[in-house]
């Protein structure tokens, strides 16, 4: 959770008028001097970012999970961002749900529960979004689908979410199970992106094994676009990646980039036009 400082205290009334306008002069020095509050601008826009990091239940990886949202946290404080920090067994829908509101990164980590899968039908309330405690304190896990995303989540404007280290949502499947088609996968990204891109969000990361701590640095340091981001990865194969236009989002696109025939663990659908700087 974030630490809220008390701001600097005002000044005494009964400092003189000249002692203010020397004050007044000084600073303006002092700026002049370094060139400029406009020399970083961008620098300037990063900073006070809202981050929110969920880890959801997930047995015995859940630790591993915790491990690296905290550095993720870490990092993206260190950008001078405003962190909140969501983990299980605390990660319930009523929390992230309040915490999440006008996020400008959203990252979540915890199982996946997308669609096509081996679990039937399409079910809006279940699949394509986030596993959570069923309750605070439980170490069981309920699953929030893409309409509760999609009706309940309101990041910022041209925000960014970062899927990592579950299933489906890059187009891979659950650990030992079935390799999935080439067109399994990509109807796995299209649906998992859909809601996500209706809560503000302009980009969907999803990273299924690797660090998503290029896509922070890339935000906050760098003028790429969505798509250079994607291929900063130091995981990058490109060996067999290939885009699609969504069917479930009309006019966004996606990549994948499997490092091996059926091994989709990499993917981005938005606005991958868009660049860092919009964001920031």
């Amino acid at each position: 959770m974030p630490v809220i400082q008390e701001g600097a205290q005002r000044a005494s009334r009964r400092r003189s008028f000249q002692t203010v306008r020397l004050v007044a002069i000084a600073a303006i020095a002092a700026v002049l001097a370094v060139g400029g509050l406009a020399t970083h601008p961008e620098a300037v826009a990063a900073s006070g970012k809202k981050v929110v990091i969920v880890v959801g239940p997930a047995g015995s990886n859940t630790s591993n999970y915790i491990y690296n949202a905290k550095k993720l946290a870490a990092q993206a404080r260190s950008y001078g961002a405003t962190v909140y920090e969501i983990y299980t067994p605390h990660a319930t829908w009523a929390r992230v749900k309040s915490l999440s509101q006008g996020a400008n990164i959203f990252i979540y980590l915890g199982h996946g529960n997308g669609y096509p899968s081996p679990y039937g039908a399409f079910s809006r309330y279940t699949k394509d979004g986030l596993g959570l405690n069923s309750y605070d304190g439980s170490t069981t896990h309920k699953y929030y689908g893409e309409y509760y995303v999609d009706h309940y989540l309101n990041f910022a404007p041209d925000s960014v979410v970062i899927l990592n280290r579950q299933c489906y949502a890059s187009g891979d499947s659950e650990w030992g199970s079935a390799k999935p088609t080439k067109a399994t996968a990509i109807k796995r990204v299209d649906n998992y992106g859909a809601g996500f891109l209706r809560t503000g969000a302009r980009a969907v990361f999803a990273e299924g094994i690797n660090s998503t701590a290029y896509i922070l640095y890339s935000l906050f340091k760098t003028t790429r676009t969505m798509k250079q981001i994607f291929w900063s990865d130091p995981a990058r194969s490109g060996a067999y990646d290939f885009g699609f236009s969504s069917s479930r989002t009309p006019g966004k696109t996606a990549i994948m980039d499997p490092y091996a025939p059926s091994r989709y663990y990499r993917s981005v659908i938005g606005d991958l036009g868009m660049t860092a700087t919009t964001w920031r």
